[in-house]
């Protein structure tokens, strides 16, 4: 499996599940353009796949922001001229509180971010992948598409089950292209992305509270996956091996979301 001469960029590359699939695609042979708000996280990765051997752009953008994206691509197609594979990964936990405490801009954010940021993301790749076709893979989530017992998570939940209606519209418009788009779902990962969640008055919410992000998993017991797990079924969906896998969700959680 081999990505010589193809070009990828990742969004949320900064950390977690973005910078792992960031450095696995330039392990492969990818040149990677790689995308976050924080231009020192992005410059300490670019100089990781440098010291591998690889080529990374670095794209300091905040996904949510029509300006910085039309930017970043300005830049991918004065670069590259094309793009072939397209992670539509960044995305945040934002606020979970009961829906009856949780503020409009914090609905906003979580919106603004998760799927707007999706949005954009395909929307600004779609003209560097037309003429020649190429993969698109969303990160989504267990939430909102099989798990719904997370106290509080309704703004991100929503977000996450729109991407995956998104992903799968996508998928049936690009085809005629050969843009294949599929969504990938984890569940308990361990990135740092829990500890910038805010959580408020969740003990009012009568409903069953899940135990996130440390629930049993019936694979792996209280043992999350890991960022490089999903980075390898990222790399999987990218392919030639996933050449006819479009519209698809791939759940990576260790069967943890089957448990209600």
């Amino acid at each position: 499996m081999s990505f010589e001469n193809r070009i990828a960029l990742v969004t949320g590359a900064g950390a977690g599940i973005g910078r792992a699939t960031a450095l696995a695609l330039a392990a492969k042979g990818a040149t990677v353009a790689v995308l976050s708000r924080t231009k020192s996280e992005l410059d300490e990765l670019s100089a990781e796949i440098a010291d591998q051997g690889g080529n990374a752009l670095p794209l300091p953008a905040d996904v949510s922001d029509k300006a910085d994206m039309q930017a970043a691509f300005d830049r991918i197609e004065e670069t590259y001229g094309r793009l072939d594979m397209v992670f539509a990964n960044a995305g945040i936990n934002g606020t979970w509180a009961p829906i009856a405490d949780l503020e409009v801009d914090e609905w906003d954010l979580v919106n603004a971010v998760n799927l707007r940021g999706t949005f954009l993301t395909v929307h600004h790749a779609i003209p560097l992948m037309r003429e020649h076709g190429g993969s698109i893979v969303i990160t989504s989530s267990i939430n909102g598409t099989r798990t719904f017992t997370t106290a509080g998570a309704t703004a991100y939940a929503t977000t996450k089950a729109g991407q995956l209606a998104f992903m799968q519209m996508a998928a049936v418009e690009l085809g005629p292209h050969k843009i294949r788009v599929n969504a990938i779902c984890p569940g308990q990962i361990d990135t740092g992305i829990n500890a910038k969640t805010t959580r408020r008055n969740l003990e009012s919410i009568t409903m069953r509270p899940a135990e996130y992000p440390k629930g049993h998993i019936p694979l792996t017991g209280t043992k999350g996956g890991s960022a490089e797990e999903v980075a390898d079924l990222a790399v999987f969906l990218f392919s030639d091996a996933a050449r006819h896998i479009t519209g698809t969700p791939v759940w990576i959680d260790g069967a943890q979301s089957l448990l209600v």
